[in-house]
């Protein structure tokens, strides 16, 4: 009888290659490693992972050329600005460019959503939890709710498994949250805290979607929240 030939080496480096480049992406998509840092070492990779140094050094050229890091010859691998990354600005000061906004995360986030609840972990729905913890206490505070908002939205497009919702969202960064980035007289009298307090019940009501994996409630639940974003903004 006939032995069946193994898989190719190259096959199987490959798979384990992109193993390593999307969870390396996702660590510098969510802010984990830091624009300016120097990454792990090919040997701690190597540990982390269970692969050759082969492998890390295919994983390492991907994401080269992705334009997500570089490396500096005899020093080691670096993680680009956000703005090296991406040729992506999108400038968001006026209630007009924040109904543009809240449309386009519209068509990005209402499927993204419906993924998430597909496919999420219970570690991801665990950060997810802290993110609205974090936003929670931020609002009790009077404080600022964006970085803890966008962390949120993020990790949802984390939950996806699919790192070009995450990269999107990324790419989009404060301007995904432009609120705080409206002029006062184009604002008018919209109370930053009573969008904030009503931004969290609707977060509340993604999350427990997310949670209870019902991907058509968090669809409706996305879509309720960005539209009344949308809405409680504009005054319309």
């Amino acid at each position: 009888m006939p032995i069946e030939s193994e898989p190719p080496v190259r096959r199987r480096s490959h798979n384990l290659a992109q193993g390593v480049v999307e969870a390396l992406s996702q660590r510098i998509l969510l802010g984990q490693l830091k624009p300016g840092e120097k990454l792990p070492s090919e040997s701690t990779i190597v540990a982390e992972h269970g692969v050759s140094r082969t492998v890390v050094r295919e994983a390492l050229s991907k994401l080269q050329a992705s334009g997500l890091v570089e490396t500096r010859h005899g020093i080691g691998t670096f993680v680009l600005a956000p703005q090296a990354q991406s040729g992506l600005r999108l400038n968001v000061d006026t209630v007009a460019s924040v109904r543009s906004m809240l449309e386009l995360r519209l068509g990005l986030e209402v499927q993204a959503v419906a993924l998430a609840a597909l496919r999420r972990s219970d570690e991801q729905l665990t950060r997810m939890r802290e993110a609205l913890t974090d936003y929670q206490a931020s609002l009790a505070n009077n404080d600022s709710c964006v970085e803890e908002d966008k962390r949120f939205h993020q990790l949802i497009a984390e939950a996806t498994g699919n790192t070009f919702f995450t990269e999107i969202m990324l790419h989009l960064g404060n301007a995904m949250i432009p609120r705080t980035q409206v002029k006062g007289a184009e604002r008018g009298g919209a109370d930053f805290a009573q969008l904030g307090y009503l931004a969290n019940l609707e977060h509340e009501a993604i999350f427990n979607a997310i949670k209870r994996q019902d991907p058509d409630a968090a669809r409706a639940a996305m879509v309720l929240h960005l539209t009344n974003s949308r809405d409680r903004f504009s005054g319309e």
